[in-house]
């Protein structure tokens, strides 16, 4: 289950997908997390997902 503070969701998914996930996709998919969802609340604390980085920045 992941964390609903955006702040420490931000730090957990960072986190995951640099030392396990190649892509936010696979990371989902693994977690059954709703991608949509983990964007919208990142989004909200401008935040934004780059697959160049693969991380939120």
């Amino acid at each position: 289950m992941l964390p609903k503070d955006p702040a420490i969701l931000l730090s957990v998914i960072n986190t995951k997908l640099r030392d396990f996930y190649p892509s936010l996709d696979a990371l989902c998919d693994d977690l059954n997390a709703d991608k949509s969802e983990i964007e919208a609340s990142l989004s909200a604390i401008g935040y934004k997902y780059s697959e160049l980085r693969n991380q939120f920045i």
